[in-house]
């Protein structure tokens, strides 16, 4: 079987991968948390990505790294940076001393957030981080491309929507962006396991009634999702208010309003 590194492997989304994944590969789950003991075809390791020389042993006999680790919200400015900027550059780096020759990257749509979301969106819109956050995934997806042409590395890129840890949407933007635990896994494993593609952006999310990002990339690679948010959209619009007018505007909804003191009519 094919080993792979999962880092933040105890966070909600590799948690998940893990319990999906086990059993496909030999997984390697590293991350600075606590995790349950190893299973079969598991090896736990204690590993912090903003440390590169203590990267570099993790990654030996690796096939594939699906890098998950990092600060997974809007926070402050050092905080991203450590983690989520110098730490995925280690991470990469790591990854290509060691030869690995696949790298499966877990950015999010938050790095195209301020695209309107009147406008179907596919994987070669520009770049328009929303955040803080979005901009440390707009860098890791620079980054992934750079090493793919630089070191003729194989990187998919994973735009996450809305992933939830109970494994239903909790609010009405979710029914546009929800991904379910078990299209989470198949993503991943396309991922994974597809043959022969350079440098790909993929979006993480399910087969929603009311998705706005066109997925051709992902369907390339055998993705073919399951679920729908839609079957939740009765039970959230009795027990949630409606999305606010001008987060309903843009793909990152309430991300692109965090401490935001711009001109809505100059977002065009």
């Amino acid at each position: 079987m094919k080993r792979i590194l999962i880092t933040g492997a105890a966070g909600q989304i590799g948690r998940a991968l893990r319990a999906g994944l086990r059993g496909h590969y030999t997984l390697r789950l590293a991350d600075i948390a606590p995790q349950s003991p190893a299973g079969e075809h598991e090896e736990i390791v204690t590993a912090d990505i903003t440390q590169p020389d203590a990267l570099l042993p993790v990654m030996q006999g690796v096939d594939v790294v699906v890098h998950l680790a990092g600060i997974p919200d809007e926070s402050t400015w050092e905080k991203i940076r450590d983690m989520n900027i110098d730490g995925c550059y280690n991470v990469f780096e790591a990854a290509r001393k060691a030869g690995v020759k696949r790298v499966v990257f877990a950015s999010s749509n938050h790095a195209v957030g301020f695209h309107r979301r009147d406008r179907m969106i596919d994987d070669t819109v520009a770049l328009r981080p929303d955040s803080r956050y979005g901009v440390s995934k707009a860098f890791g997806e620079a980054l992934g491309r750079m090493y793919a042409d630089k070191h003729a590395m194989s990187v998919a890129c994973m735009r996450i929507g809305s992933f939830r840890p109970d494994d239903r949407p909790s609010a009405p933007r979710h029914l546009y962006t929800w991904i379910s635990h078990r299209d989470m896994v198949q993503l991943a494993r396309c991922c994974i396991d597809a043959p022969d593609y350079h440098f790909t952006i993929v979006y993480g999310v399910s087969n929603n009634a009311r998705n706005r990002w066109s997925n051709a990339k992902a369907r390339a690679l055998g993705y073919a999702p399951e679920d729908d948010a839609e079957r939740y959209a009765a039970e959230l619009s009795e027990s949630h208010a409606q999305e606010d007018p001008t987060e309903a505007l843009f793909h990152g909804g309430a991300g692109c309003l965090v401490e935001f003191d711009g001109e809505v009519g100059s977002i065009d």
